[in-house]
């Protein structure tokens, strides 16, 4: 019987918990500790995976015998976690997005390529079954119109509002569909994004835009659509619609959507997918790490970009 892989995990809210709650289901994988700045939450989690918990990542890995390290934490949290574990020669799972700033993600991937470590982003959308349907129906007959979605509530966290904190919504939630956007589309070249103005000329200096629409280019001519908004109730629309000859589909997280009328639903084991192609990485084994850090760089780029002409109010191209 092979050795358990031991993972140590940063952070301990509801990404963290449903990644423990994967890695527990293998069976070749030990959670050896969780941590977090708020101490409570990481012995909360910890007790329901028999691990210890840690005040602090320093003190994780401090405490030794670890094969990786999943970073789930809040975006104005990354950078000396993840170089921390770089420095300790361990494996890292990141969760999105990858920061607020393009120079910390720039510095991590740096460090994990001059270390020859495997690396995995938490872009779980990638290892939809509906992605390879929609790759396979789109085969031969290039993408000319991308129409992206995130319509959604406040996510209940107290840090999300705030711009320093989360990066706004297209920086922590619109992320999965500019990723998908580019697994099926190409790379983006150009970006406009406007926010929405408040009408009542309120709204709280530093606060996240509450919607935005965004005209994109990408590679190749295709042209696309982004719309975000956080003023909802509910999760209204979250997905990706592409247009390509004689053909329309729409992509979210649980079905695929063929002209309007065909549906396939996901087989929804996209998220075990993602953290077991990681474990086998780590593992040496033959893995389909299919979201790399340093290809996930890529997408956070976009992100930033969007985020960027927004603030500055003008287009902005992403070879600046």
């Amino acid at each position: 019987m092979s050795p358990l892989t031991r993972v140590g995990i940063v952070g301990a809210g509801n990404v963290a918990a449903r990644h423990a709650e994967v890695l527990s289901g293998f069976s070749d994988v030990a959670i050896a500790g969780i941590a977090d700045t708020d101490l409570s939450k990481a012995q909360a989690l910890a007790s329901q995976h028999g691990s210890p918990a840690y005040a602090s990542h320093a003190d994780l890995l401090s405490a030794g015998g670890l094969d990786a390290v999943y970073v789930c934490v809040p975006p104005f949290a990354h950078g000396n976690p993840e170089l921390d574990v770089l420095s300790s020669d361990l494996p890292l799972f990141v969760e999105k997005p990858l920061a607020l700033d393009l120079q910390t993600a720039e510095s991590i991937a740096t460090e994990i390529e001059r270390r020859s470590l495997p690396s995995a982003v938490g872009h779980h959308w990638r290892y939809l079954d509906l992605v390879d349907r929609a790759r396979e129906l789109l085969d031969g007959r290039p993408v000319r119109l991308a129409l992206g979605h995130w319509l959604d509530k406040v996510p209940p966290v107290s840090w999300w509002l705030r711009r320093d904190m989360s990066g706004g919504q297209i920086v922590e939630q619109a992320v999965h569909v500019l990723d998908l956007a580019r697994v099926l589309v190409g790379e983006v070249r150009m970006v406009h994004a406007v926010p929405a103005a408040d009408p009542a000329g309120g709204g709280d200096e530093g606060e996240v835009d509450k919607a935005t629409a965004a005209v994109m280019r990408f590679d190749g001519g295709a042209a696309g659509l982004l719309a975000t908004s956080c003023l909802l109730t509910h999760k209204h629309r979250v997905g990706l619609e592409v247009c390509a000859e004689g053909i329309a589909l729409e992509i979210t997280e649980t079905r695929l959507v063929v002209d309007g009328e065909h549906v396939i639903e996901d087989d929804g084991r996209a998220k075990t997918r993602v953290d077991r192609e990681f474990i086998d990485a780590v593992q040496g084994k033959d893995a389909d790490v299919r979201a790399t850090y340093r290809e996930a760089l890529r997408t956070h780029r976009v992100a930033l970009a969007l985020a960027r002409s927004a603030t500055e109010q003008r287009p902005v191209m992403l070879d600046e």
